[in-house]
């Protein structure tokens, strides 16, 4: 069963710039910000102050039960939304599928941390006994993906990768190895992420990792610029609805495209920082490649990992030229979305997966914006400020985690 071909027919978006697919796409490819001031809490005593937060969320839009809501933490909240939207853009009816043959692969890079921080406090102030008995399944990272399967009664494999910033990425990629291998048929695949809290914020902040641009929020995501500072949080989910293509082509879906080939390596080299020389991160590109039986001429888009640091995106950048060689400046576009929904961690895989599939489907390449000065070490085509019309035939999407964690996805036009 290892040829079986694996495609996107649903896709489920809780993003800094819309939970729709409709407004997400359409403030993406005008170069819209989602990076405000942040507003869930008081972080006027915090160097970094701005955060793409998802606004004007209810999450009882997504539960059957009410009590359900209560008993989740904001990231798992978002899964249980993004897996409720791409069921229903993937036309799916549950009552004519083998549920035992439907996974759910859905990660996070952090889990439930402000449940943690908020039951801390209550340990502090009121004592043990005022602990909530809903902390630990409301915090651990598995909730998400548990939570849809009970929500759906999917009883296919279910489980969550953690892999930091690369899990959903790993998580879509794993889900495809499954259906290639005959282990399921359907998967509500991606990853989720809500650490816009003072204990996220100000760990990240503390490793110098973030931009402190906070007069200028919206300019504050610069990939690949000259000025860059540092990351901004973002928070949101991603998940894909994959299936087999020929169930899917059986029962009439519409089929966005395919997903081709999957690549993943590790840098072995530090606890957060990208390996200098960019070969491990070619490496997963030229991966994905293979699988899917393509060559790197073929590859017309990559949506960049670049979340705006200043080591993060020079060696990106290298690891495209190791991989693409002259077609990396002859016709190759690459963007960073971040640039507009911040760095949403976990999430941020299945998001710009979706971005992937969406550049396929509607032959337009998303922009980089806030790239007014490029540095010199990044010398490719980043598609600055306005997004540009191209047919996508095979687009690659990278995600690289701490730890060294790196993937890549090559999703192709239907053929």
């Amino acid at each position: 069963m290892s040829n079986r071909r694996v495609v996107i027919t649903g896709i489920g978006v809780v993003s800094p710039l819309g939970s729709d697919l409709k407004s997400f796409w359409e403030n993406l490819v005008n170069g819209k910000s989602g990076i405000r001031r942040i507003t869930q809490f008081d972080a006027s005593t915090i160097d970094c102050q701005i955060a793409g937060e998802v606004a004007d969320f209810n999450p009882s839009l997504y539960f059957k039960n009410p009590k359900d809501v209560r008993r989740a933490d904001r990231f798992a909240q978002f899964a249980m939304a993004s897996a409720k939207l791409a069921l229903e853009d993937s036309g799916l009816d549950l009552e004519k599928v083998d549920r035992s043959r439907f996974g759910v692969l859905v990660g996070s890079g952090i889990g439930g941390l402000k449940t943690l921080e908020d039951q801390h406090t209550v340990l502090m102030n009121k004592g043990a006994s005022r602990v909530s008995p809903f902390m630990v399944p409301m915090m651990i990272v598995n909730m998400g993906s548990g939570l849809i399967s009970m929500e759906y009664g999917l009883e296919g494999p279910n489980f969550s990768i953690v892999t930091a910033c690369a899990t959903a990425a790993n998580s879509i990629g794993e889900a495809w190895r499954m259906i290639r291998y005959g282990d399921a048929d359907f998967f509500l695949a991606g990853g989720s992420e809500a650490v816009i809290c003072p204990l996220g914020i100000a760990g990240f902040c503390s490793m110098r990792a973030m931009s402190t641009r906070n007069e200028e929020p919206e300019k504050a995501s610069r990939p690949f610029d000259r000025d860059r500072d540092g990351f901004v949080m973002g928070e949101g989910a991603g998940i894909l609805v994959l299936e087999e293509y020929e169930i899917a082509k059986a029962r009439g879906a519409r089929i966005y495209c395919e997903l081709a080939g999957y690549g993943l390596t590790s840098d072995a080299y530090h606890m957060t920082s990208p390996r200098p020389d960019g070969l491990t991160v070619a490496r997963a590109m030229r991966l994905a490649l293979e699988y899917a039986g393509a060559n790197v001429t073929e590859v017309d888009y990559i949506n960049a990992h670049a979340t705006s640091t200043v080591v993060g995106d020079i060696c990106e950048s290298n690891a495209i030229k190791l991989l693409a060689g002259d077609h990396a400046k002859n016709g190759l576009l690459v963007s960073s979305t971040k640039s507009m929904t911040g760095h949403l961690l976990g999430g941020a895989g299945g998001v710009e997966s979706a971005v992937c599939v969406l550049a396929i489907k509607h032959a337009l390449v998303p922009p980089t914006i806030n790239l007014d000065n490029p540095d010199p070490q990044c010398d490719l085509d980043y598609v600055p400020k306005v997004a540009r019309e191209k047919g996508v035939r095979l687009a690659l999407n990278n995600s690289f985690g701490f730890g060294g964690h790196n993937a890549t996805l090559a999703f192709r036009a239907l053929r």
